[in-house]
């Protein structure tokens, strides 16, 4: 009877981590189109996965921590979103610039 107790005891403790993640999802890609309201993610799979936005939405630079920058089409993202009605919201997206090139100068020729 004891050995029961413990085992339905320790498969509870064991478990009960994954209840603790909550109805988070998460969304990793390229920006491919942004708005104020959304913004469209291309995933490595090559899924495209609309994700709304708004005023709460909190913006987090990896390479500059304290700025108040806000992400670009090109940008690396990783999105922390709930799942609302029939779309998700965004709560935080940490964004990484993508290397920025420039583009390259023509030589002129002189006739």
């Amino acid at each position: 009877m004891w050995l029961r107790l413990i085992v339905t005891l320790t498969c509870l403790f064991i478990s009960a981590p994954s209840f603790a993640h909550g109805t988070d999802q998460h969304v990793l890609g390229t920006i491919m189109a942004m708005s104020a309201t959304h913004v469209e993610i291309k995933t490595p799979k090559g899924q495209s996965v609309d994700v709304r936005v708004n005023k709460q939405t909190q913006y987090k630079d990896e390479s500059n921590p304290k700025g108040a920058n806000v992400p670009e089409v090109g940008d690396r993202v990783i999105i922390k979103a709930t799942k609302g009605n029939k779309a998700l919201l965004a709560t935080e997206i940490h964004f990484s610039a993508a290397k920025r090139v420039p583009a390259p100068v023509q030589p002129v020729s002189v006739p």
